[in-house]
């Protein structure tokens, strides 16, 4: 593969990050609109939106079959416009039933998204030779922080979702379609010893069983702070309704800035330092979080949970190619179904300990969870020094 090709790839699957980050934002951002739109009941709710993270695991398990006889290239460049045109398709409908069959179909095409995304990325960062993964959730947290400004202005002009989809899908759907030409593999590494070409190697479970739940607590994380910051911040601290709106979008800007210089650090510390640095000041955020004594306090624990948290996703799937470099596509995909799973319980196991207990003290149990990573960061340095992330550097050749 020529460098040219490499550069190419690198960044056309840049776009394609953005492009979900956008896609993604647009329809959680919106989702009281959707509600409204389709008649969607408070209790009939849930059942909705678990429906999207379920469907889309289930997709993300056939994806790792699909890959082994075309390439994640080509999932991708036909899941990307699905998943976009689903969107479109959430924003047409208003029956009840369009309304499953949008989000449904936008729950599928998703988990074959995110699973070839991210196994391209893999692929990518290994033929570099060096960390370049958190530089490709970078722009998926540009794309969402560029997605939920777009939803407010649609929301601000009290735009049907249609009219706010519309002209989004009209850009990015060729700018996708385009980008996909140049999507690019990047082989099974630039040190690849006998025995370890592609498909040569198994997936021993107990091995991917702790980044699977790093993967888990770290979405747990995430969707407590997509789910309940605006109304910690509103109902626990007092705040008005508009600065409830702060602190997730604080959390999206760290998160990118995070994610920007991750991989500077990543080169320079190794990937088990910077995972656990990011552990602690995620823990610590959700501490400062938990014992805030007014708003501005807690919009400031949420500022530091997007820098401690943007760095583990990324490293956590880059740490599975690692592990198993003769068959990272199917490592990439199984642990892929771990970002739904904490998905799916977080939103859930903080809203019931809040109503039991207290919000204060649901606070602790994301922060517990997230901790446990420091125990398992070791994971994150498996053949590190040779893909990417260590001190040492992998011989590979310059491509920008």
């Amino acid at each position: 593969m020529t460098d040219a090709r490499l550069r190419r790839g690198r960044g056309s699957l840049a776009v394609s990050f953005f492009v979900q980050g956008v896609t993604f934002a647009l329809l959680v951002t919106r989702i009281p609109a959707i509600q409204d739109r389709y008649g969607i009941s408070d209790g009939l709710l849930p059942a909705f939106l678990a429906a999207v993270p379920i469907l889309a695991g289930v997709a993300s398990v056939v994806t790792e079959k699909v890959v082994a006889r075309v390439g994640p290239a080509v999932v991708l460049r036909w899941a990307q416009p699905f998943v976009l045109l689903a969107l479109l398709a959430v924003g047409v409908g208003s029956e009840l039933w369009a309304a499953a069959v949008a989000l449904g179909l936008f729950g599928l095409a998703v988990g074959a998204l995110d699973a070839s995304m991210n196994m391209l990325g893999v692929s990518l960062q290994r033929a570099y030779g060096r960390s370049i993964m958190l530089g490709f959730h970078a722009s998926y947290s540009l794309g969402g922080i560029a997605g939920a400004s777009l939803a407010w202005v649609g929301a601000h002009w009290h735009l049907s979702l249609f009219t706010s989809y519309l002209p989004v899908v009209a850009v990015l759907l060729p700018v996708a379609l385009v980008g996909s030409r140049w999507y690019a593999a990047g082989g099974d590494g630039p040190v690849e010893e006998a025995g370890e070409s592609k498909g040569s190697g198994g997936i021993a479970f107990r091995l991917l069983l702790p980044l699977c739940l790093v993967m888990t607590f770290a979405y747990i994380g995430d969707s407590t702070v997509s789910n309940w910051s605006a109304k910690y911040l509103q109902d626990v601290l007092g705040s008005s309704e508009e600065l409830a709106t702060v602190p997730y979008n604080a959390y999206m800007v760290t998160t990118l800035l995070g994610r920007a210089v991750g991989d500077l650090g990543v080169r320079r510390l190794g990937a088990v330092a910077v995972v656990r640095g990011g552990a602690v000041l995620a823990a610590l955020g959700f501490a400062l979080v938990a014992v805030a004594p007014g708003a501005w306090a807690g919009i400031a624990g949420f500022t530091v949970l997007g820098f401690g948290l943007s760095v583990i996703v990324p490293q956590t799937f880059a740490a599975a190619g690692r592990s198993f470099p003769g068959n990272s596509d199917a490592a990439v995909a199984r642990l892929n179904v771990f970002n739904y799973v904490g998905f799916l319980v977080g939103s859930p196991l903080v809203g019931a300990l809040g109503d039991a207990w207290s919000y204060r003290g649901a606070m602790v149990v994301p922060m517990a969870l997230v901790l446990v990573t420091v125990v398992y960061a070791t994971s994150f340095g498996a053949r590190e020094a040779r893909y990417g992330g260590g001190h040492e550097r992998p011989r590979t050749v310059d491509v920008g």
